[in-house]
């Protein structure tokens, strides 16, 4: 870029946007989309991607189209640029249609810097002919993440985008996301036909954020948080919870200590955007919420972002916890979490991705005609049981998304098109288990042993990261982690494994997490998940180090942690081990010290071929009863589960993996009894 070119630049951004200087690869962004040239951003929240499209659209002249699936962060923007004094507009669902019109009419006039629309707007034939008529200077997609099936939050009119815009070639584009991985940044730049892109994907290590994970038990958490909030310094702060039901209850245990405030979808619109606006302008300190809550905040000055429960991705997570600490001073991310989370997402996980035979089924019953849904319904689902109606709306839904189905206002449903019918299948198949390994990418990020910070900056393949572990999270500085729960040190026969590990990493140059396990495993009553918590241990303390690391078998890349000895654990000696400490959570629901002797819980018995007869024989019966293959009542899953947990009464059949509520209301006292009766 030139000299004259980078001068006329920088005048702009200081004169229209009241900024100094240019933030870390800002400048090259904007140049770029100034020559004419598409550009792909991914840059974490509150790291200045906005003005990546602002400043280049104004440079270029005429007005710069922005394109975002969220009406409030359109009117959070709009409302910005009308602040500075920039012509800005914006046409979406939620306006009149006057006021559409006029919009319309200042574009053509050229009376307008900015034009925000929501992605359903390019479907209206009457706007995009406007659109050819006078092109935008520059096409900004925002949250662009929402274009591909690989996203945390895929938006079926964003996937055709690309085949629209298509017509305002050559107008330069410009997509813009916070939680691209890899995989998804090659489908947008695939979907939207971005050409010779330049790829900026940078900025994901924040130093001044400290992550914490803390596995404790749902009914600690709010205690926990209460003793961490009081912590000086650790407010204004956020609290994310998975369900309305958990920040009812968290609002409730905190809102006597804190000027605290709730918000979630069920809430009243009104008292809803109250409750922000106290946030942020400062009236509260607190705001217990879902993830609803967040998208267009940006107040500088949040200390404390706390996970009540695993969030769903690590995209999700990482958008949540970039809220913390914008002005840059010392911030903390804390996650509690335990396996009853797991248990929570893979109820839900089967619930919003019903089982590819469902689809096929629904999908075998559609053709070219147009039908009723309801017509459908009763075709697919003859029972119309409440919780099948929800599975098979679901599962319809689905299939529109993936284009096996059309559906029209009056929700007729025929076949897709032509091209979908034979494709639709895979697609969906794919996402699933894409859905599947977010989450257990989730669930691996809480139970690695690698610097906190460094796992989310591989996770989103950050050009010019350092690869140094951060000094601050949970994992680099254990010591750091007291003030959050109790630590103890090791009993006599924990210590024991422990110089068991030590001696076998001393005789090799490494071992796999897995085949140590084994060696230390045989002959021991050594848990797994006991085994992890020392890992965690020796690692936290400096004793070994553990690697990420890949091998290839049968075409199938296999990961696995590679355990090797550190300096400090080669020389360590007897005394030094019995400083080792872990953490422990026995006595935090009523801080007094318990002095029970921590065991692991009996292993109950493979469940018996009686017992799962007998389940069967009342799955049939039912079956019959109802009309409906046997599988559609329970699956073997659920009921060798039920035969290996043995619940007795509707609490503890909940916590069997696959029965849900509606389920256990639903057959609930039919399988105690069954159950009872073994």
């Amino acid at each position: 870029m030139s000299f004259q070119k980078q001068t006329n630049l920088l005048c702009l951004l200081q004169t229209k946007f009241g900024f100094n200087s240019f933030r870390p690869h800002q400048e090259k962004v904007c140049a770029t989309l100034i020559e004419g040239k598409d550009v792909l951003l991914v840059m974490p929240t509150g790291a200045g991607k906005s003005l990546c499209y602002q400043l280049p659209g104004l440079a270029r002249g005429r007005t710069t189209l922005v394109i975002s699936p969220l009406l409030a962060l359109i009117e959070d923007q709009v409302e910005k640029l009308k602040r500075i004094g920039l012509a800005t507009e914006r046409i979406h669902s939620g306006r009149k249609r006057e006021e559409s019109y006029h919009a319309s009419q200042q574009y053509m006039s050229g009376g307008l810097d900015f034009l925000f629309i929501a992605p359903e707007r390019l479907s209206v034939p009457s706007f995009m002919e406007m659109l050819k008529k006078k092109l935008p200077t520059l096409i900004a997609i925002d949250e662009a993440h929402c274009i591909s099936q690989w996203g945390h939050d895929f938006r079926p009119d964003y996937r055709l985008l690309g085949e629209r815009l298509i017509e305002l070639r050559p107008c330069p584009m410009i997509a813009l996301t916070a939680t691209a991985t890899p995989l998804v940044q090659n489908d947008i730049v695939q979907q939207l036909g971005l050409k010779e892109e330049m790829r900026s994907i940078h900025g994901f290590r924040r130093e001044n954020i400290a992550i914490h994970v803390i596995e404790l038990s749902l009914a600690d958490r709010p205690l926990l948080a209460l003793k961490i909030l009081k912590q000086i310094g650790n407010l204004p702060a956020i609290i994310y919870t998975s369900t309305r039901k958990m920040a009812e209850t968290f609002f409730n245990e905190l809102k006597s200590y804190f000027k605290t405030g709730i918000y979630h979808a069920g809430m009243n619109p009104l008292e809803r955007e109250e409750n922000q606006q106290q946030f942020l302008s400062g009236k509260l300190d607190l705001i217990v919420a879902t993830v609803a809550f967040g998208m267009g905040i940006d107040k500088p000055d949040i200390r404390t972002v706390l996970h009540a429960a695993l969030p769903g991705s690590i995209e999700g997570y990482y958008q949540e916890i970039g809220r913390a600490g914008r002005d840059g001073k010392a911030s903390q991310a804390i996650l509690l979490q335990s396996f009853a989370d797991h248990r929570t997402h893979q109820f839900f996980f089967e619930k919003d991705y019903p089982a590819l035979p469902i689809l096929k089924k629904i999908f075998l019953n559609l053709s070219e005609e147009k039908k009723p849904k309801e017509l459908l319904k009763e075709w697919s689902n003859p029972t119309c049981l409440p919780e099948e109606n929800e599975i098979f709306e679901k599962a319809l839904e689905k299939l529109w998304i993936h284009r096996g189905a059309t559906i029209d206002p009056e929700e007729n449903v025929s076949r897709g098109p032509a091209e979908s019918n034979t494709n639709w299948e895979k697609t969906y198949t794919n996402q699933r288990k894409h859905r599947e390994h977010q989450l257990q990418q989730m669930i691996d990020f809480t139970q690695s042993s690698r610097c906190r910070m460094l796992s989310l900056v591989k996770h989103f393949g950050d050009q010019n990261d350092s690869g140094v572990a951060c000094g601050t999270c949970d994992l680099c500085l254990p010591e750091g982690t007291q003030s959050f729960h109790k630590m103890r040190s090791l009993t006599q026969k924990e210590q024991k494994w422990v110089a068991q590990i030590m001696a076998i990493l001393a005789s090799c140059h490494y071992r796999a997490a897995g085949r140590l396990y084994e060696e230390i495993a045989g002959g021991n009553d050594l848990p797994r998940k006991n085994f992890e918590a020392l890992l965690k241990s020796l690692f936290q303390f400096k004793w070994i180090h553990i690697l990420d690391e890949t091998f290839q078998k049968e075409g199938k890349t296999i990961n696995y942690r590679k355990i090797t000895l550190a300096p400090l654990g080669r020389n360590a000696n007897a005394t030094e081990l019995a400083k080792l400490q872990l953490i422990d959570l026995v006595g935090m629901s009523s801080g007094a010290k318990n002095t029970k002797k921590s065991t692991s819980p009996p292993r109950r018995p493979p469940p018996s071929s009686e017992r799962i007869n007998a389940l069967k024989l009342w799955r049939l019966s039912e079956a019959k009863k109802r009309g409906v293959p046997a599988f559609r009542i329970l699956t073997d899953k659920v009921l060798i589960t039920l035969c290996a947990e043995l619940p007795t009464n509707e609490s503890s059949l909940l916590k069997v993996k696959g029965m849900g509520p509606k389920l256990s209301k639903l057959y609930g006292n039919d399988l105690l009894k069954v159950l009872r009766g073994l």
